[in-house]
């Protein structure tokens, strides 16, 4: 029985130096000695594709070198599981985890690699102070436990970047680049990428992106305007930015389209057929055009506001042409009915003069009853395009107003997303039984995007979201909001917790509204911490004590689920599998994904309890009769002595169980 140390392979994330050396050697042998890699060699075997060029294009900044090194450094933390902080533990396939990204990417590698459809993140923006990074990435894990107050601080500086750093690019640089390269791995071939950002990041994001995924790979960039900006400026800044890149561009579907093109196909015709009953008149076409969209309403769902008709086909007026914040256009609209002129809305306008005059000679405006009601602007069902458009026009503040409604509160999180935009977008990128990754997590606008898609086309897609537990100072202005809710809610103060607060709220405001809605509206939260296999760090002075302290791998505090999810992730299962479990010979014993794992973690096997345990779990396994090699795991310290441990492992051998290990 082979013991499980801190320092196996299977018990960290993935060594991508290992990893890449050994495909090295198997590919150029004749380049390898058993001091490593022979340079020259290797330059002679690829010929004229190796350069010496110092000069060469692309992105270079101080650091880029260590922050490669970085994401190839595998990860000896774990993931700790808190089903008193979860919803539906049992069921949902759905996990928020707290954490470090950096440490959790490198953590998910083996259980979740070419797995994800699609990441989105919304990472900061590097606008000033506006994220939190360690300057000193020698143990990530520390780093992590000072940020959260597990540890003490031992000196090291955790800050914030503010523009007066002198390396103010560079700090974003090396903090997003080794979370990107890590973040590719777990794409499928048919992937995608989509990365919120502004104008402040976007030229150095963009280079990035090229030598992570390939420039080949760009598919392309995606322009949201959701605000507008009165103030008097040079260049009113009313946008952002999104870009898309591919796992493998020629892999990713050709055409990108939702469900409502389909929608606006069935409801054209359903119209067509309507329109030739001569007799009718459009007040008639009208009612039994919205007596079929409130028939048809789920199928509908994307395009039920096209519900007027007049003689040019359906429309909607959804749209107002009154200015969102004060300083729009101020001029007088004549009604077309009273010839009087309408009553300007409050903050005037939002196009020019000339502009809306295009539109009414075009007949794009639709008026009130009088003159005294807002008119909007005529939007027809034959104009509408299903596809995936490179400029996007939705108010931002939507995202704000969702969160305050949801909470009561104001101002809980700044510049949240708004669910419809990614809704909308997710619906293009993602299909039933995908899963969507954001380790960015924020407010959770992701998974709430996710579980209204899903609602509207009764599917199931899967998330995972992760989130930094970061402090919130009640003494910031900015943050002083969220803490208090904290407070509250009598959890501690950081973002992680309100993130998990939204998740909680969204998930049973959606079941309530939609109860014939049967998916998936839970899910399961991890947070970052320490492996629970103890590494042999010898105290010299109290050499005797250490080794006795030591007798038992696994750390005193840790849970026997903590150390089964452990063994989840090391071994590469994904952390939603079916667990079983029964007693065998009085003992707890796990099975994991029908018999993939079978894990047994009591603190005491007495010898007379070997045999019937092993055959117990020789039979079980026999039954379940998993496809591929299975592992069977037992607590080291359990024994008795290394002649009961022999014995088991031999019995369990004997039914065919080779790969037998301790803890």
């Amino acid at each position: 029985m082979k013991p499980l140390t801190a320092n196996d392979a299977e018990t960290k994330s993935p060594d991508q130096v290992a990893e890449n050396f050994a495909k090295l050697k198997a590919m150029f042998p004749d380049a390898v000695t058993e001091d490593g890699v022979n340079v020259d060699v290797l330059k002679q075997l690829l010929g004229k594709t190796v350069t010496d060029a110092e000069e060469k294009y692309g992105l270079n900044w101080h650091g880029k070198r260590k922050a490669r090194q970085l994401a190839l450094t595998p990860s000896t933390g774990t993931l700790r599981p808190c089903p008193e902080d979860s919803v539906a533990w049992d069921t949902t396939r759905n996990l928020m985890i707290e954490g470090d990204n950096l440490e959790v990417l490198k953590l998910l590698q083996k259980s979740y690699a070419g797995k994800v459809k699609l990441i989105y993140i919304d990472p900061p923006y590097n606008t000033g102070g506006d994220f939190v990074y360690p300057d000193d990435f020698q143990d990530n894990i520390k780093n992590y436990q000072m940020l959260t107050g597990q540890v003490a601080s031992d000196g090291r500086k955790i800050t914030s970047n503010t523009e007066s750093s002198g390396r103010f690019h560079t700090e974003w640089l090396n903090m997003i680049y080794p979370r990107l390269k890590l973040a590719r791995n777990l794409l499928r071939n048919d992937g995608v990428i989509l990365i919120s950002i502004d104008e402040h990041e976007i030229t150095n994001l963009r280079p990035v992106l090229n030598e992570v995924f390939g420039e080949e790979n760009a598919i392309g960039t995606i322009v949201w305007k959701g605000a507008t900006d009165n103030n008097p400026t040079q260049i009113a800044i009313e946008h952002e930015y999104m870009l898309c890149y591919g796992r493998s561009k020629e892999a990713v579907a050709s055409v990108w389209k939702n469900s409502s093109d389909d929608a606006k196909q069935t409801l054209l015709a359903e119209y067509r057929r309507i329109k030739t009953n001569p007799l009718l008149e459009s007040s008639d076409i009208q009612r039994d055009i919205r007596t079929f969209i409130k028939t048809n309403r789920e199928s509908l769902a994307a395009i039920t506001h096209y519900d007027r008709v007049d003689e040019k086909g359906i429309y909607t007026g959804s749209r107002k042409v009154h200015n969102p914040k004060p300083g729009g256009y101020i001029y007088d609209v004549i009604h077309r009915t009273t010839k009087k002129a309408c009553v300007p809305p409050v903050n005037g306008y939002r196009y020019p003069k000339d502009r809306m005059g295009e539109l009414i000679a075009a007949d794009k405006i639709l008026y009130g009853e009088d003159e005294t009601q807002i008119i909007q602007i005529k939007e027809y069902l034959d104009d509408y395009d299903g596809k995936l458009s490179s400029v996007i026009h939705l108010d931002s503040r939507a995202g704000a107003n969702e969160l305050n409604d949801l909470f009561d509160v104001q101002k809980l999180f700044s510049n949240p997303k708004p669910v419809l935009l990614l809704k909308d977008l997710f619906e293009f990128l993602v299909e039933p039984n995908d899963c969507v990754l954001d380790f960015f997590a924020g407010s959770g606008t992701t998974a709430h995007a996710i579980w209204r898609l899903s609602i509207q086309d009764k599917a199931t897609r899967r998330w995972i979201l992760v989130q930094l537990p970061e402090p919130l100072d009640p003494e910031n202005k900015e943050q002083k909001v969220g803490a208090n809710y904290c407070d509250k809610l009598g959890k501690p103060r950081n973002i992680s917790e309100l993130t998990k607060e939204r998740l909680r709220r969204a998930g049973k405001e959606l079941r309530e509204k939609n109860p014939g809605f049967t998916g998936d509206l839970g899910f399961r939260v991890f947070k970052l911490a320490s492996s629970n296999i103890q590494a042999w760090e010898p105290d010299r002075q109290n050499l005797a004590q250490t080794l006795e302290a030591s007798v038992d791998h696994l750390k005193t505090d840790r849970t026997e689920s903590d150390i089964l999810f452990e063994l989840l992730l090391k071994l590469g299962l994904d952390l939603t599998v079916p667990i079983e479990t029964r007693t065998i010979a009085g003992q707890q014993v796990h099975s994991i994904g029908a018999g993939t794992l079978l894990v047994c973690l009591s603190k005491s096997i007495a010898a007379k309890e070997v045999e019937p345990l092993a055959l117990g779990i020789a039979a079980w396994h026999k039954t379940q009769a998993p496809a591929g090699e299975s592992t069977i795991v037992f607590r080291d310290s359990a024994f008795a002595d290394d002649v009961a441990k022999t014995n088991l492992t031999a019995i369990i051998q004997q039914h065919g169980l080779q790969n037998v290990r301790s803890l």
